[in-house]
């Protein structure tokens, strides 16, 4: 219906009104407004709908069966309308509700940076709270309402309870070492390259792990017995930089060093390792507008880097 067009957020309200009072003249005092404005108004939305939408009953007025219909879902829509600009109203309030954010590394270095740039020049006055540290630490707080939102893997199954999982993009484990180290540019990589050198990997608890574990089974490879258990990107970076080491880590998490040419990726296959990441949210709260709006740009953003 090209009419559509012509609807305006005077008219649904109007019409609200007049139904909620049953009455012209209390809908008119209701909205400050004169009873003939009021009676214009309702005339101008049924020339647009080709229906009557308000009968005269008695001294009253009534909303015919016509009427009924519409205000089912114009009265949604405008609930929706009023909702919306409530949420714009407690994204410019100074004391309004904290954006709590739980980050996995991966996204920690790859788009939470461009998030919180773009979401701090949209004028947004919440403040923002980011914490990383182990995928099953922070679904436990975001299960018990310390944060808003986790970013990162898609959890297993047994850790979704009550949760739901929107994916964004899919990356994969590398094994990542100096630029110069022994081992960089070699075009195979054997069990006894890796024995040699003291080897970084994910501790058992985080979410990557599982898969490590079977990209090694799969590549003949055995588990380092030199291995170094860590989920502390700062660390990983900075042993990595000063000794002959390996780390093997997500992708995300070593881009820009990929990227500059400081690290080197070895030459084995990881392509199993190749996983979702995503927003993880509570399945029984809605979030706030601050939130919804830094999803928003991480959706986005995510969408640009991938």
């Amino acid at each position: 219906m090209n009419e559509i067009s012509r609807i305006r957020f005077r008219h649904l309200e109007t019409l609200m009104e007049v139904a909620r009072h049953n009455s012209v003249s209390r809908a008119a005092e209701s909205l400050n407004l004169t009873q003939p404005s009021v009676t214009r108004t309702i005339r101008e939305l049924e020339a647009i709908c080709g229906k009557a939408l308000v009968a005269r009953e008695g001294r009253g007025i009534r909303i015919t069966p016509h009427g009924e219909v519409f205000l089912r879902h114009a009265g949604r829509s405008l609930a929706a309308a009023r909702r919306g600009l409530t949420a714009l109203e407690q994204l410019t309030e100074l004391d309004g509700p904290v954006v709590r954010v739980g980050a996995l590394p991966t996204v920690s270095v790859s788009i939470m940076p461009d998030a919180v740039a773009e979401y701090l020049e949209s004028g947004t006055q919440n403040r923002l709270s980011i914490v990383t540290g182990e995928n099953r630490i922070l679904l436990n707080q975001l299960r018990n309402g310390e944060l808003d939102m986790v970013i990162g893997r898609l959890p297993s199954p047994e850790t979704m309870q009550g949760l739901l999982f929107e994916p964004l993009y899919r990356e994969k484990v590398v094994f990542v070492v100096r630029a110069g180290h022994p081992l960089a540019g070699r075009n195979r990589i054997t069990a006894e390259d890796l024995r040699a050198y003291p080897v970084m990997v994910p501790t058992g608890a985080s979410i990557i792990r599982p898969f490590v574990e079977r990209m090694f089974i799969e590549q003949g490879l055995p588990f380092p017995e030199r291995a170094i258990e860590t989920v502390s990107d700062s660390f990983g970076r900075a042993f990595l930089r000063r000794k002959d080491a390996i780390w093997v880590i997500s992708h995300g998490v070593v881009a820009s060093e990929i990227a500059s040419g400081e690290f080197s990726v070895l030459a084995i296959d990881t392509a199993s390792t190749l996983g979702s990441v995503g927003l993880n949210v509570r399945a029984d709260a809605q979030l706030s507008p601050g939130a919804e709006l830094l999803a928003t740009i991480v959706r986005r953003i995510a969408t640009r880097q991938a």
